[in-house]
């Protein structure tokens, strides 16, 4: 298990337990959330080194990393995410200001988003660590899909935009993709990092049966204020944030189920639904967040 003595964002010894949360997909084990007093960064203590952790993700419902798990959840984070994939698509040609371009989606899974992308004209690569998903983004997409040890082979200045699609929030050393990103982006290019925010109005309902702290999945719980932090100590700005609107649902169906509640489905839609119209008036406690990072200037 990895132990922090002090905050991994600030370095700050100003740290306490905050909130013991389940791993409520798999194992059952609880883990402890710490808070960090001087800068607010949230973070899973005593989680999974990288030697251990793989067993938290082998599962068959783990869709990002298995294209045929079955179930209500599965089926309703296909929907959602057939029906976001051309928009992300769209997104990054917007703020990228590129029809087409080179892009490196790191976490890459089942390989979806970086198909849409080569359909869409441009040249593409991706990282994934799980042995099964490269696989099948090179068999079903004719994808080239490197392992995550090998991302310093890539060379420098080689990508237009570089998404990660919640998949910081998994790294055992986020500082360090972090330089790898700056070191891959071209002058100009633009970073696309979706993240949960622990900060958001359904974080702040569900508490501990809140899905999208998924521990020990999740080591890092991000909020605008300490993502702003650790963009800017990793020589990034933050040029946009945008809320994606339909993650809600998904996490909220999700939270209810954890809670025991037998009509979770109807039960995450409603509170989604009012959860959604909340963030209309506050985006900044939108259930999830898309950053929109440049590489600052030297």
């Amino acid at each position: 298990m990895v132990h922090y003595y002090k905050c991994p964002l600030c370095n700050s010894e100003d740290t306490g337990a905050w909130l013991q949360v389940p791993d409520h997909f798999l194992t059952g084990e609880k883990f402890e959330l710490v808070r960090c007093s001087n800068c607010g960064f949230l973070f899973t203590q005593d989680h999974p080194d990288i030697e251990e952790i793989a067993r938290y993700y082998e599962s068959a419902d783990y869709i990002s990393h298995n294209d045929s798990a079955g179930g209500i959840s599965a089926s309703i984070y296909r929907i959602t995410r057939e029906f976001m994939l051309k928009r992300k698509r769209k997104m990054v040609c917007r703020v990228s200001g590129l029809d087409k371009g080179s892009i490196l989606d790191i976490g890459s899974g089942t390989g979806h988003f970086l198909s849409v992308m080569k359909n869409g004209g441009w040249q593409v690569k991706g990282t994934e660590i799980n042995d099964k998903a490269r696989e099948f983004s090179k068999t079903e997409f004719g994808l080239e899909v490197l392992p995550p040890v090998n991302i310093g082979s890539l060379p420098s200045a080689s990508f237009d935009a570089i998404s990660l699609w919640h998949v910081l929030e998994h790294f055992q050393d986020p500082f360090t993709y972090a330089s790898e990103i700056v070191r891959l982006l071209k002058p100009g290019g633009v970073c696309f990092i979706a993240l949960p925010n622990c900060s958001s109005f359904d974080a702040g309902f569900y508490k501990e049966f809140w899905a999208a702290y998924d521990v020990p999945r999740h080591l890092w719980h991000f909020t605008p204020a300490t993502f702003k932090l650790f963009a800017e100590k990793n020589g990034f700005i933050i040029r946009s944030v945008r809320a994606l609107p339909l993650d809600v649902f998904y996490i909220s169906i999700l939270s209810e189920k954890y809670k025991g509640n037998r009509f979770f489905f109807l039960s995450g839609i409603i509170r989604g639904f009012w959860f959604a119209i909340l963030s209309l008036c506050k985006r900044r406690n939108s259930s999830s967040l898309i950053y929109f990072l440049r590489k600052r200037e030297k």
